[in-house]
């Protein structure tokens, strides 16, 4: 198991949302095919098929734990995982 699969996992798992690494999370959507676009703190992520836009800021190196729960819905309904 690699560490996106891990930390997928760890978001699925609803296993401490505060202590998610904000880059880690920024890497695991990318892998997943989300297009990362950012402008000052926020980093922007999209994709074709999906309606929501993620809208990602980091706190002290970690991803606020709200919109950790925000891709934890986005990835259950969608049934997203990272590409291979």
């Amino acid at each position: 198991m690699d560490k996106y699969q891990k930390l997928l996992k760890h978001i699925i798992m609803r296993k401490g949302d505060a202590n998610v690494p904000f880059a880690g999370i920024c890497q695991l959507l990318c892998r997943i095919g989300f297009h990362e676009r950012i402008k000052g703190d926020h980093h922007i992520f999209t994709l074709n098929d999906i309606e929501e836009i993620i809208n990602l800021q980091p706190k002290e190196g970690k991803a606020k734990s709200y919109q950790v729960k925000q891709i934890r819905e986005i990835i259950l309904r969608y049934g997203l995982k990272p590409e291979e």
